[in-house]
């Protein structure tokens, strides 16, 4: 059986190399009338990993960009807890993922 392909994203870090990401999913928040993008690096190996670190972004679709959108960090606290929540519940069935709820990983 062949696991199902997830869309990639290549996101430069702060020093400008660029990292490949899986999308896992993206969804809408009404409260904050934005859309978000959770992602999980497609370079480590993942084989016998427990845990798999996840991050979330705000997106916006963008003709102007190569990849069809624009990715912006999450920035206030409130708008965390709200991905956060949504995450949460998103993955409550797959427990190999997991949020760090210290960390905010954006």
């Amino acid at each position: 059986m062949a696991e199902e392909e997830n869309e990639r994203v290549v996101i430069p870090d702060e020093e400008g190399n660029d990292h490949v990401f899986e999308i896992l999913f993206t969804f809408d928040i009404d409260e904050t009338e934005k859309s978000y993008m959770v992602v999980t690096s497609a370079e480590e190996e993942m084989e016998n990993e427990e845990e798999v670190e996840i991050f979330a972004f705000q997106y916006e679709e963008s003709s102007e960009e190569p990849a069809g959108f624009a990715l912006y960090p999450i920035e206030s606290d409130q708008e965390w807890e709200m991905v956060e929540e949504m995450i949460a519940t998103m993955l409550d069935e797959d427990e190999t993922l997991h949020v760090d709820k210290d960390g905010h990983n954006h």
